[in-house]
């Protein structure tokens, strides 16, 4: 059974899906930019405002179906340029300090909105 999940202190979609699905004890997000939930824009210019974003955007995305990144067993990292690698992994690594879920990290052509970074996870309870 699924149960779709909405979460108040995240940007709205910018399209046809939601913010996450969840399914038994797993948890299906769908990626996050960096944008300000406020504004509906970037959080930013630079690689590392659009990740803390991206990271909080996650975190209310989780928080809505009453999890935390210790839930989180998989994500996957969207990058514009693969040369910001160090830096997403430097602020990346603030939220998982021990124990970080399997991730893999891939640089694409280009993201929603302009957008530099694009998270997504898969948690469990």
């Amino acid at each position: 059974m699924k149960k779709i999940i909405t979460a108040a202190n995240a940007p709205a979609a910018l399209g046809p899906y939601s913010h996450a699905v969840a399914a038994g004890d797993l948890l299906f997000t769908s990626g996050q930019l960096g944008m300000d939930p406020a504004t509906g824009k970037l959080a930013g210019e630079t690689i590392e405002a659009q990740t803390e974003q991206a990271l909080k955007n996650l975190e209310a995305v989780l928080a809505a179906n009453e999890m935390t990144f210790d839930n989180v067993v998989k994500t996957t990292i969207f990058l514009a340029d693969l040369g910001d690698f160090t830096t997403v992994n430097g602020i990346y690594a603030t939220r998982f300090p021990s124990d970080p879920p399997a991730r893999s990290c891939f640089q694409v052509a280009a993201l929603p909105a302009g957008a530099k970074i694009e998270i997504e996870a898969i948690a469990t309870r």
